[in-house]
């Protein structure tokens, strides 16, 4: 298995890094499947939901990854490059029509805008855009239904196990 892991105390920079660097690592290792793949700080002592979403973005771009070369006919594009021939350009043909919103990944959370929109929007770096994310995604949250004698059993369950395990920081 692999991992987002970390040894920053914040989702900034360092953490995006390290993460970038341990994700990678794992895919390329060929990993099936990936533990503690979002939100993980401090070695695994701190979860972050900013880090989660932005941790969650990553993954998108490791998914596009391992799907791999295209290796069939439209992959391949021999017809567009016939059609194109020496020292033209591929903008206009119907291969790059075709395929140009699906080749490549790009991130719904990162801003792509020139400076100064980025600037009259207020300057907000990705924490803030994943912070933004978080809260949305939070006050939309809808809860599944559960049956009302599930509820109660799982709530008599929780109980239970906080009376067992007192709190050490009270």
């Amino acid at each position: 298995s692999g991992g987002s892991f970390c040894g920053s105390k914040l989702p900034d920079a360092q953490a995006a890094y390290e993460t970038a660097n341990s994700l990678n690592m794992a895919l390329l290792a060929g990993v099936n499947f990936m533990l503690h793949a979002c939100g993980w700080l401090e070695g695994g002592l701190v979860s972050s939901y900013e880090k989660f979403v932005m941790d969650a973005d990553q993954l998108g771009t490791l998914h596009h990854l391992a799907q791999g070369v295209m290796m069939d006919t439209n992959g391949q594009a021999m017809e567009a490059l016939r059609e194109v021939g020496p020292g033209g350009h591929f903008l206009g043909c119907e291969h790059t029509q075709a395929n140009f919103k699906s080749a490549f990944w790009r991130s719904d959370l990162f801003d792509y805008k020139p400076f100064e929109t980025w600037a009259e929007e207020g300057a907000r770096d990705t924490e803030t855009l994943a912070a933004e994310r978080v809260k949305k995604q939070l006050a939309d949250y809808q809860p599944p239904p559960l049956d009302e004698a599930t509820r109660e059993a799982l709530e008599a369950y929780v109980a239970t196990r906080k009376a067992g395990m007192p709190d050490a920081f009270v």
